[in-house]
This record gives C-alpha cells, sequence and structure tokens, in this order.
C-alpha cells in the first residue's frame, strides 16, 4: 500500500505495505519414464489400489487418465530430442571429419563454416519448434472447451500518472467519467470514451490512496498520505467520442505476457489540463496514513479508515469529527460503506474486517469477523443483504449480513487479492492480484472468467484495484495497477453468464 507522504519511487515493494513472507509450496509428481519398469500385468490404477484416498473412484480414474496423457505427451517428446540429438552428433562429427582433411589456406574452409552454421541453425530451430508445439498440445488439453467464448474488449487505455495508481472510481452523476488515485501526490479525471485526461486534482502533499465520488453533486473525496482527507468540487466537459479500436480478444486469453521495461508506459502523459489545487473542506483528524475514505448514503457524511487504527465519521458540511472508531489491532487497509443504509465496514491487517452498524442514530454497534488468515485488504458492500471480504490469504469470501457467522462462499486463487469490486445489477466480483491477474466470479463463488494479461494488453505490474460501471448501455469494468496506467473493459454479461 502507499507509503507516507510521498510517491512510491521505482518499484511496488518500496511503497506497498509490507506482506508477511509465504513459504513457497511445490507439488512433486514421481512418474515412471518407460512402462517396462512397472511389474508386468500391473496397470497404473492397480498400482494405486492399496493406497488410501478419500477421492471418488470416478475423479480418481480421471485424474490418473490425465496424468497418463501428460507421461505419453512427454515420452514422445523425449524420444523426438532424442533422435535430434543423435542428427546434431552425426553432422557434428562429419563436419569434424571434413575439416581435419582441409589445409588452412583452403578457400573451401569458409564455405564449409557457413554451411554447417546454417544446418546447425536449422536444426536448433526445429528442436525448439518441436518443444513448443508439445508443450502447447499438452496446455490445450486442460483448456475448456465450450463452444462460444465470452468476450471482454479492451475499451480503452489512460495513461497520464507519474507513479502506480492505487484506486479509481466512476461517477455516479452526468457527466460520467473515470476518476483514477496515484502515488504521484494526484488523482485524474478522465474521459471515458476518448480517454482524455479532463481535471487535475494536485491539493494533497502525499500519495493520493483513495477515491470516491458525491452520489448526487460533482464532488469527490479523496484519502491521502498526508493524513488528510479532502473533498473537492470538479466541473468537466466531456469531448466528442472517437470510434473504439477493435481490440477483442477471449478472456480465457492464456498467452503468457512478456514484461515490458520495468516502468515503461506506451503514450504520453496528459497535455496540460485544468487542475484543482483547493479542497472545499479538509478533514485531518487522523495522526497517520489515510488510507480510504468514503460517503454515506445521503453524501452528507463521509467516513475515513486510517493506518492509526482508527476509523473516523464527519460532517461534510461542518468538516466536524462525529465518531472515532477504534478496535482494531493493526493498520486499517480499506473502508466501506452500504448503498442505502448507514453500514460501514472497515479492513484491517490484524486479520479482520469490521461491521459499523449507524442506523440508529443514538447508539452504534460493532461486529467483528475473523474468518481470514492474512491482511484483509478490502471488504465491500452488494446492493443485496452480502459483504464480500479479499485477503492477502488469497481467497475471497461471500457473507450474508443477516448471518455472518461462517462464510456462504469461498474464493480460493494463486496470489494475494487487492480492492474488489460487485457489480450491482449482475453481482459480479471482481478480484484484481499481485500477479497482473483480474479475474471474474459469481457470488457462488463459481469462476466466470480471467482478463487477457499479454505483451499487447493488460496490466504489467500488480493490479491495485477494480470499479464497474453500469451507468451506461454496455458493461464496463475498469482496472488500474503499479504500471501507472488505468484500463476499461467491456464485458459481454450475456456471453459471461452463458458459459456459466
Amino acid at each position: 500500500m502507499p507509503v507516507e507522504g510521498g510517491s512510491s519511487g521505482s518499484s511496488a515493494s518500496t511503497t506497498r505495505h509490507p506482506k508477511q513472507k509465504r513459504k513457497a509450496h511445490s507439488l512433486s509428481i514421481r512418474r515412471t519414464n518407460s512402462t517396462e519398469e512397472r511389474p508386468p500385468g500391473i496397470h497404473r490404477g492397480d498400482m494405486l489400489e492399496g493406497q488410501d484416498s478419500k477421492l471418488p473412484h470416478s475423479l480418481r480414474n480421471n485424474l490418473l487418465d490425465l496424468f497418463g496423457q501428460i507421461e505419453r505427451e512427454f515420452e514422445n517428446l523425449y524420444i523426438e530430442n532424442l533422435e535430434l540429438r543423435r542428427e546434431i552428433d552425426s553432422l557434428n562429427e562429419r563436419l569434424t571429419g571434413d575439416g581435419q582433411n582441409l589445409e588452412g589456406g583452403d578457400p573451401a574452409k569458409g564455405a564449409l563454416k557457413t554451411k554447417a552454421s546454417h544446418s546447425t541453425s536449422q536444426l536448433s530451430q526445429k528442436l525448439k519448434t518441436t518443444y513448443k508445439a508439445s508443450t502447447s498440445k499438452i496446455v490445450s488439453s486442460f483448456k475448456a472447451t465450450t463452444g462460444s467464448r465470452a468476450l471482454c474488449h479492451l475499451q480503452k487505455e489512460y495513461i497520464g500518472h507519474r507513479d502506480g495508481i492505487w484506486d479509481l472510481s466512476v461517477t455516479r452523476t452526468q457527466p460520467v467519467v473515470l476518476g483514477t488515485a496515484s502515488a504521484d501526490h494526484s488523482a485524474l479525471l478522465w474521459s471515458i470514451e476518448t480517454g482524455k485526461c479532463l481535471l487535475k486534482y494536485g491539493g494533497h502533499a502525499g500519495s493520493v490512496n483513495s477515491i470516491k465520488f458525491h452520489p448526487t453533486e460533482q464532488m469527490a473525496l479523496t484519502a491521502s498520505g498526508d493524513q488528510t482527507a479532502h473533498i473537492w468540487r470538479y466541473m468537466v466537459q466531456l469531448p466528442a467520442p472517437q470510434p473504439p479500436p477493435d481490440v477483442s480478444v477471449p478472456c480465457d486469453d492464456d498467452q503468457d505476457s512478456s514484461d515490458r521495461e520495468e516502468g515503461e508506459v506506451d503514450g504520453e502523459g496528459p497535455c496540460e489540463v485544468p487542475t484543482v489545487r483547493v479542497a472545499t473542506a479538509t478533514l485531518k483528524s487522523h495522526q497517520s496514513v489515510v488510507i480510504a475514505a468514503d460517503w454515506l448514503v445521503g453524501g452528507r457524511q463521509v467516513v475515513t479508515a486510517s493506518w492509526d487504527r482508527a476509523a473516523n465519521l464527519y460532517e461534510v458540511e461542518t468538516s466536524e469529527l462525529v465518531h472515532t472508531l477504534t478496535g482494531h489491532d493493526q493498520e486499517l487497509t480499506h473502508c466501506c460503506t452500504h448503498p442505502t443504509q448507514r453500514l460501514v465496514v472497515t479492513s484491517s491487517r490484524d486479520t479482520t474486517f469490521r461491521l459499523w452498524d449507524f442506523r440508529d442514530p443514538s447508539i452504534h454497534s460493532v461486529n467483528v469477523f475473523q474468518g481470514h488468515t492474512d491482511t484483509v485488504t478490502s471488504a465491500v458492500f452488494t446492493v443485496g443483504d452480502n459483504v464480500v471480504s479479499g485477503s492477502d490469504d488469497r481467497t475471497v469470501k461471500v457473507w450474508d449480513l443477516k448471518n455472518m457467522r461462517s462464510p456462504i462462499a469461498t474464493i480460493r486463487t494463486d496470489s494475494a487479492v487487492n480492492r474488489i469490486s460487485v457489480s450491482a445489477n449482475q453481482r459480479i466480483i471482481a478480484l484484481p492480484h499481485d500477479n497482473r491477474q483480474v479475474r471474474l466470479f459469481d457470488m457462488s463463488g463459481v469462476r466466470l472468467a480471467r482478463l487477457p494479461r499479454s505483451n499487447r494488453m493488460g496490466h504489467r505490474r500488480m493490479v491495485c484495484c477494480t470499479a464497474w460501471n453500469e451507468e451506461t448501455q454496455t458493461c464496463n469494468l475498469f482496472t488500474c495497477g503499479f504500471d501507472r496506467q488505468a484500463i476499461g473493459w467491456n464485458i459481454n454479461i450475456p456471453a459471461l453468464l452463458q458459459e456459466k
């Protein structure tokens, strides 16, 4: 997470809050190189018959069949490799024998070297192609074989920040624009259709860690490493839209990405844009980094979360502190408000998140939830009666507000999860990961898709946050990361749900 009072520098490790080191886990599979090593008449299933296993018989046989396919593919590859090696050795011996019979001054020697180099190059290329083809064939057997794949269209890239982007949000009023909060001490407003920067807020003296828009007015709320939260007004005029580029690819694109150089950003930063430098209200009761802030329903109060282990509730009109919410044992990481009720959820590095109830003006109650084993990076409300929490323990849990003793769904991933978001209409969860992946799940924990990530598109460093925009006719998902850019995606929801 962002450092206090300054930009992050050149690497995510210097700006992000330290995470606990995890032990590496590996899976070791013992196999035989040849069927001759097994006792005659004994099959693979018979060898495992005596082993204790809790897997169903059909599932176990399916796994054995898959491993058998892998073994056969690698055996064929091994045999082809040996044949190519023999051809290379034979060619080298022939070239060596010819070279010994040639005198040093023979002009044919240069031609022989050229021919040898060309032949060796061809064999080397053939060997690489064989490896690639065999490996691709093995991997392809694990891909889903559905007839119509859901499509995710990369709509626009928003490039202009000079440091990592921690948070992003979409306005709830017209005109609909995208806001980004960055470690470069600024927040920017963007035209969603054209990708043009419309406005810059430069009133903070530290990293801008969060941005949220007022539900009915043209006001923004930003939290910063300078230990304050600012409320500021904006006025923007949208430029004429441009036709979108044709860059659609399947969601389950499994192309591996070849990383570009660290800090490399395509395109140029925004031109000179109008800049707001003075806040309408400054909220400054915290003693450390303000990591997040959000508007309560109605927009007359805001809540802030800080590394000083407290969350504060303020009156917008007077900037007065109404409540200080204490109880977390370590730094807070996020806060979120319910869209229709006076409820607040805060998450912390102490592995818990807390639900604060302000529906009764005379008293507020709190409930503590301990469903994770590592930092809870975010917890958000859905339009219904659910809370979704994400953690560095590589899990996401879905909770029912009416009965939060245990999660109703648990999503397990292969990387730490950062600030998640849930679409209001379709109730789809977007998970940004440290490993640059963005995955989509439904509320029951079923994986729907993975956004493309290749050397042509997607984030090149960790993805920090996601945000949905369902105000337009199409469903848009926005992502931002430490590669200094935000990306807008068009999600084909009908196809996505059909895949489910």
